[in-house]
């Protein structure tokens, strides 16, 4: 996630609930940094604030999204008027949020942004299979497809989106259960899919959480 945002009081609140939530967390404090991060780095979710030193906060967003990012956006602003929102929306924006906001109102946003971020690829590689993401299905590398129950499908549509990211309990209940379970519920749905698919399609890290293995 990368958090744009001149305020460095807001940014120290904000940057540390987002961790404290189990999101990876980078900052830019102007505009042009958050031009360069936003080029040169992957992101689910970039949450920029509109009034931005050295860059304005709606330029930004053109410039990336002419750029071809596609990572959602969230715009804060102090600026609430019809006009305003959709001056953010038609810039790129997904979704909108008036200053002062409510911490927990923000966290609800990012959760569904992060949802909708999922939702761009129709094929997901897992080693050599790989998960259809229109059939919710993972497809062996022998062809033989395995039918995936809703949670299982979501758990390992996460997993294989950021192959790379070692992904801790807390943030896999957010991002696919929306901590409606226990605490639990993220080892139980490991054990189903390594079930379906073999121990190695999940890997776990040792005293951090779980990573994308291979089919």
């Amino acid at each position: 996630m990368l958090l744009v945002e001149d305020d460095s009081e807001l940014v120290e609140l904000l940057s540390g609930a987002l961790r404290d939530e189990g999101y990876a967390v980078d900052v830019a404090e102007d505009g042009q940094r958050g031009l360069h991060l936003g080029l040169t780095r992957p992101y689910d979710v970039v949450i920029i604030d509109r009034g931005l030193p050295a860059l304005d906060g709606l330029d930004l967003l053109v410039r990336l999204r002419s750029r071809a990012v596609r990572a959602r956006a969230l715009l804060l602003t102090a600026l609430g008027t019809v006009h305003d929102r959709v001056d953010g929306l038609d810039a790129g924006a997904d979704d909108y949020l008036v200053k002062p906001f409510d911490l927990d109102e923000l966290s609800a946003r990012l959760r569904a942004l992060c949802r909708r971020a999922l939702e761009l690829t129709d094929v997901l590689e897992i080693g050599a299979g790989h998960l259809d993401v229109g059939q919710r299905e993972a497809v062996l590398p022998q062809g033989e497809r395995v039918p995936l129950s809703a949670r299982e499908f979501a758990l390992l549509r996460v997993l294989a989106t950021h192959p790379d990211r070692v992904h801790t309990r807390a943030s896999l209940r957010r991002t696919v259960f929306d901590d409606a379970s226990g605490s639990s519920i993220v080892d139980t749905y490991v054990y189903y899919l390594r079930t379906k698919l073999g121990r190695s399609v999940v890997r776990t890290v040792q005293g951090l959480g779980y990573r994308l293995g291979a089919l």
